[in-house]
């Protein structure tokens, strides 16, 4: 029996979630399907252009696995280009952003890992938040 995953912290928002060869109609196209994981590894490596020991750190893995993730992630995106397919991002992304996301009010700083209350900070009572 394996061992249960890990949660993986991701933090990347991409601006489209499908990307598809020009001129080709969607019935005819394979799809490739990147993970929320492999996403952010792509987005840390190759975007912010961190060191794998960083990147690991910053997504709470351990090194060796954000490298099998960043090389399932090149060799998905490779074979999409090569052999003309289209990228589906993973639609759960928005999902796992939401429970990683932290919010700060703006009079007094608390930082809570859930929306204030009816916009009001649980601490200080104000109604500003960030």
């Amino acid at each position: 029996m394996s061992r249960p995953e890990k949660k993986r912290r991701t933090r990347c928002s991409p601006t489209s979630y499908y990307f598809k060869p020009r001129g080709i109609p969607m019935g005819k196209l394979e799809e490739v399907q990147l993970n929320e994981d492999e996403l952010e590894a792509i987005k840390l490596a190759d975007l912010d252009g961190l060191f794998q020991e960083v990147a690991a750190d910053k997504m709470k893995i351990s090194r060796a696995t954000f490298g099998r993730i960043l090389t399932r992630a090149h060799k998905k995106i490779s074979d999409a280009i090569i052999n003309g397919k289209s990228i589906r991002i993973s639609e759960n992304l928005s999902q796992s952003m939401a429970e990683n996301a932290k919010y700060a009010c703006k009079s007094c700083g608390e930082i809570s890992s859930h929306q204030l209350k009816n916009n009001h900070c649980t601490k200080c009572l104000s109604n500003s938040k960030e």
